[in-house]
């Protein structure tokens, strides 16, 4: 992994911008190390937020609209779920929609939940903006903690 992320670093924003992508869909992946490991090697803060922040959220947009292809019968044979359980979490989606979309950040849970938001089809344009603003968020949490902290280590 740290060789993925050197190699990422040394395509500069265009690498950060991959790695933040990559990292919203099901790849195993941390962006925020991503992320500082840029800011470390004197990344621009403002820059650095706005390309991780775009590469992440379309990469969850993606994991969002390969849900939206997805269908309650293929769920139940390739998965196993049952179809109440199915029913159940769709009542827990239905009563807070798009709204949901601000938690795709969130590590291991924020992938499923992109692409369970496209699975039960919340509304694309709410999704899209809820789930820009809780990836930049994000993003705007790891550079200020950046900026706090760095000079503890120089």
């Amino acid at each position: 992994m740290e060789n993925f992320v050197n190699f990422l670093l040394d395509w500069g924003y265009l690498g950060l911008f991959l790695g933040a992508f990559l990292a919203a869909t099901i790849l195993p992946f941390s962006s925020d190390v991503l992320m500082v490991g840029f800011l470390a090697i004197g990344g621009n803060v403002y820059g650095a937020v706005a390309v991780a922040s775009v590469g992440n959220w379309l990469g969850g947009l993606t994991s969002y609209w390969l849900g939206r292809l997805g269908k309650w019968e293929w769920i139940e044979k390739w998965f196993k779920v049952k179809e109440e359980t199915i029913v159940k979490h769709k009542a827990k989606v239905d009563r807070y929609g798009s709204l949901l979309a601000v938690f795709t950040w969130l590590p291991l849970v924020g992938d499923v939940l992109a692409i369970a938001l496209g699975f039960y089809r919340t509304d694309p344009k709410k999704t899209a903006l809820f789930m820009f603003i809780g990836k930049t968020a994000r993003y705007i949490m790891w550079a200020v903690l950046y900026i706090w902290i760095s000079p503890m280590f120089r």
